[in-house]
């Protein structure tokens, strides 16, 4: 349907103006004075009408078209296409829409103002947990100051600190000369374990400067590969590698690492739901239940928050100390990491990024993790 505006000295004129060019067929819109005499113009008056059939040509008028949605006046007659302004309007109503709270939260309370519509935006895309954003947006909302809000870079660094306020990091403190640590790392099958493992005992034996000496533990008997998956690393680093088949036999494996000042300890992957496998590495544990050995769980940075949640559950019979994430090369959504640490109140210790040994490996930095939620996606430093 064509829009089209015909003037005249009297709404008379204008009508008959836009009958001889339109015919009868024409549909008046609206009729209005635009200019008055006593401003030193004639008087003039518009009439708008609508004509149904976009085929039919039009005397004397000349159809001159700049844009698939604007059509330009031409010989007194002005043409009105109100596609342009209806896809203004849906845009706009999208921009309402991202303002209001997603029904599904059941919190009906909130309307996220539109200076933080890109921010909520990230926090939908990196799934973060609905009921932590809606924590977050609504004190933010309150305590921003008003003169911060229409600074995007501003907005941007207000979330920032208050996401590395929530996380939980475990800083990295290298041991003194004739300290000792033991390392158990657990978690389901195919997380990365042992590849996580290979890259610790790189980075503690070569990349810290102190030379440390490293020895390394596997309890995993079962999988098809591990052992040579682990002797591969260690005789390329040139590390201990005692391999322990019975929770009887750990005692003595650690006896004979003794002199380490860094030891890990390989377990075998079980799915979460494998209660028996989780209560075999618990058996282990109580055979050396005198010595102080620190629990990380290994957690893949690719799976949904409600699956984080089950690992965890399932894996909490262990005692868990704190957390390492792999995969985070493999994943656009962080939001469920920083949740997730956030809820169960177990610090992070590494960050795994890739396959390669030793370079693939981020020691815990909330800004670190905080850029990948801002860019949806993993940096390599």
């Amino acid at each position: 349907m064509n829009m089209l505006s015909f003037l005249g000295e009297t709404p008379t004129i204008a009508l008959r103006n836009a009958q001889i060019e339109c015919g009868e067929d024409a549909i008046v819109i609206s009729t209005k004075k635009i200019s008055n005499e006593h401003d030193g113009t004639k008087d003039m008056y518009e009439i708008i009408v609508a004509l149904e059939d976009e085929e039919k040509e039009i005397s004397h008028v000349k159809k001159i078209v700049s844009s698939p949605f604007k059509k330009e006046p031409a010989n007194g007659a002005k043409f009105y296409d109100f596609r342009e302004e209806i896809l203004k309007m849906q845009d706009a109503i999208m921009q309402v829409q991202k303002t209001l709270w997603d029904p599904k939260s059941q919190l009906y309370d909130l309307t996220i103002p539109p200076e933080f519509i890109d921010i909520y935006t990230l926090f939908e895309q990196n799934e973060f947990d609905q009921e932590m954003t809606y924590t977050i947006m609504k004190k933010t909302i309150k305590q921003l100051p008003v003169a911060l809000k229409t600074n995007p870079k501003k907005v941007n660094d207000f979330f920032k600190l208050v996401l590395r306020r929530i996380i939980p990091i475990k800083q990295e403190v290298p041991l003194r000369k004739h300290q000792r640590k033991i390392i158990m790392m657990v978690g389901p099958t195919g997380v990365g374990k042992t590849t996580t493992i290979a890259k610790l005992a790189a980075r503690y034996a070569y990349k810290l400067g102190q030379n440390y000496k490293v020895g390394i533990v596997t309890l995993d008997s079962f999988r098809v590969g591990a052992i040579e998956q682990l002797n591969a690393y260690t005789n390329i680093m040139r590390l201990p590698l005692e391999v322990v088949k019975k929770p009887e036999d750990l005692v003595e494996a650690l006896l004979r690492l003794k002199d380490c000042n860094y030891i890990f300890i390989d377990t075998a992957g079980s799915s979460q739901y494998d209660v028996d496998k989780i209560e075999l590495i618990n058996e282990y544990q109580e055979r050396v239940d005198e010595l102080p050995i620190e629990k990380v769980l290994v957690l893949p940075a690719n799976v949904k928050h409600s699956d984080l949640i089950d690992i965890y559950t399932n894996y909490s019979r262990l005692n868990i100390d704190y957390l390492t994430f792999t995969k985070l090369d493999e994943t656009k959504s962080f939001g469920n990491l920083i949740s997730f640490a956030h809820k169960t109140k177990k610090s992070i210790t590494y960050f795994s990024i890739g396959q390669n040994v030793p370079d693939d490996l981020i020691v815990s930095d909330s800004s670190f993790l905080i850029d990948c939620f801002m860019n949806n996606s993993c940096a390599r430093r």
